[in-house]
């Protein structure tokens, strides 16, 4: 008896169809997912030449410094600009005064533009309300006026508090 050997041809065909939707998952999913990142810019920018040992000019505008103390309950008990007092006297307040009396040092001093050369140095009592504060830097930075923004002094720094 002979023993036959049957070849037997396995039909194994890879299914297409399911790898071709997995493919196309993962390119809609990178697809969704990347971010596009704006390279920096080369900036085209020239730059002066180093200064030979010449020290700058002394600055022509001095430090404005504003005093604010406050009473026992926190509350502003004065507001002085360098040696100029300011109170909530005539129905205005201390703080619309401020305001009027920056717009007219910075208008007198050459019209727009020269504000962003000024600065204010806040001194507060350890004990002010922080609304007097805001208040300040309010009227000290700017106003609007009919819908327009008008720019006063747009630097600001504080003194350390003194307890």
């Amino acid at each position: 008896m002979k023993i036959r050997k049957k070849i037997r041809e396995d039909d194994t065909a890879l299914q297409m169809t399911p790898m071709i939707d997995i493919v196309f998952q993962l390119l809609v999913f990178f697809i969704m997912t990347f971010k596009i990142v704006l390279p920096e810019g080369d900036f085209n920018i020239r730059m002066p030449p180093p200064a030979t040992q010449q020290s700058s000019p002394p600055d022509t505008s001095p430090t404005l410094t504003l005093r604010m103390t406050a009473g026992t309950d926190g509350a502003l008990s004065s507001l002085k600009l360098g040696d100029r007092s300011f109170d909530d006297a005539g129905g205005t307040t201390a703080f619309d005064k401020l305001r009027g009396y920056i717009i007219d040092l910075v208008n007198d001093e050459g019209g727009p533009g020269t504000a962003s050369d000024r600065e204010v140095e806040l001194e507060c009592d350890y004990d002010l309300d922080y609304e007097h504060v805001i208040q300040a830097i309010t009227a000290v930075s700017g106003y609007i006026k009919d819908g327009q923004r008008y720019k006063l002094i747009e630097r600001i720094r504080f003194a350390p508090p003194v307890e």
